[in-house]
């Protein structure tokens, strides 16, 4: 037989596999994610028909006479160019600019992708749409320690934020300077115990003729008495009054005419709070806000590198797998050298460009025709020797 059938029967072959892959290519415009593939040609194995020679006194020397038989696909390699990016307003949507991976767990086997549709499921487990679980780092008592074992990333409904004893309080305001001797001005405020319990702190300002006397109550037994000296131009000199354990600043009360409004500005206990909503920082730190006031990590997510990106192995759903050849995983933190930011409320969009999908398409239809033209011409030139006899 010719060899030319045998090629061309050879270039529809690699044809048609440029055709598949430039189709899924098209297929997934619209995969959060997703990145495109292309396809590389090489020749098959060339048959020799004369050898080289070395050229000699009298002779020069003769360059070898092959015939190719053929192409082959040499490989399918994938663009991880970074994709446009899509707001969506989601919360738990997460995008990665730059370089890195999410990493999620299916059993006990984990994969890498660049798709963040993910959502929280019915115990609070960040997942893709696959149901494989998002990995990373839980935070123990608002404090993050990356570096370790990966573990499901989740925000429990009942997660909760452990209640903060009152340790210093702050008064501000201005004590009127007409009050009358023995005349009390009281003034209440919230406070917490180590265990997120409440009670009520009392101040009573009492005026005496050089100033203020001072007494407090922490609402458990505690009291404290402090004296403020009124000067001529109103100010007093107030310090700190300790009250069972609390340290209560005084320095920023004055004492001017006409104005009554002095208070018990701030204190920093809080009582026990549930998780209200959370955000999503560049680092990939899940902060939840509590219904306490309090903000802490909850959680961490990781990303996964790998020295060959272009080694891994597509598994479907978006997802890809190490190879011998794509190195193994390494985990760290997003911003880390290697590694890329997290956008909150967006998604990455398939890097496909459709001009030059569409170009690849011309391209192996006029090779697959060509090819095709190749077997045509060479039957004819069969059916030609056939007809030699007759």
């Amino acid at each position: 037989m010719l060899r030319s059938l045998y090629s061309g029967i050879s270039g529809l072959r690699a044809h048609q596999t440029m055709l598949d892959t430039t189709g899924n290519n098209i297929a997934n415009v619209n995969t959060s994610g997703f990145k495109s593939s292309s396809v590389q040609f090489q020749d098959t194995l060339s048959q020799m028909t004369q050898g080289a020679t070395t050229p000699g006194e009298n002779a020069g020397g003769r360059n070898p006479a092959q015939v190719g038989l053929g192409v082959q696909v040499a490989g399918i390699s994938t663009n991880f160019g970074q994709g446009s990016a899509q707001s969506t307003g989601r919360s738990s949507d997460m995008m990665i600019a730059g370089e890195g991976f999410f990493a999620t767990r299916s059993g006990n086997a984990t994969s890498l992708t660049r798709s963040g549709a993910f959502e929280f499921d019915a115990n609070g487990r960040l997942t893709s749409a696959d149901g494989g679980i998002v990995q990373g780092w839980m935070a123990q008592g608002g404090q993050l320690a990356t570096g370790g074992a990966l573990t499901d990333v989740a925000l429990p409904r009942d997660l909760l934020a452990p209640g903060v004893g009152t340790s210093t309080a702050g008064l501000s305001g201005n004590l009127p300077k007409e009050t009358a001797t023995g005349e009390s001005i009281v003034q209440d405020k919230e406070i917490f115990a180590a265990d997120g319990t409440s009670r009520t702190m009392t101040m009573t300002f009492t005026r005496t003729a050089n100033g203020w006397n001072v007494a407090g109550n922490d609402g458990a037994g505690a009291t404290g008495t402090a004296t403020l000296a009124l000067a001529n131009d109103g100010t007093l000199n107030g310090g700190t009054m300790n009250l069972g354990g609390i340290a209560v600043d005084l320095s920023a009360v004055t004492g001017y005419a006409g104005l009554k409004t002095v208070s018990i500005a701030e204190q920093n206990g809080r009582s026990a709070g549930t998780l209200e909503s959370y955000t999503l920082g560049s680092d990939g730190t899940l902060t939840g806000t509590f219904s306490n006031g309090a903000q802490q990590a909850i959680a961490q997510i990781a990303l996964g590198s790998v020295a060959n990106p272009g080694g891994l192995q597509k598994t479907g759903g978006s997802g890809y797998t190490v190879t011998a050849n794509s190195g193994a995983i390494e985990y760290g933190v997003p911003g880390d050298p290697g590694m890329g930011t997290i956008s909150g409320g967006m998604l990455e969009m398939s890097n496909v460009d459709l001009s030059q999908e569409f170009t690849n398409l011309i391209v192996a239809q006029r090779g697959f025709q060509a090819n095709a033209r190749i077997i045509t011409t060479s039957d004819e030139v069969l059916q030609e020797l056939a007809n030699l006899k007759r």
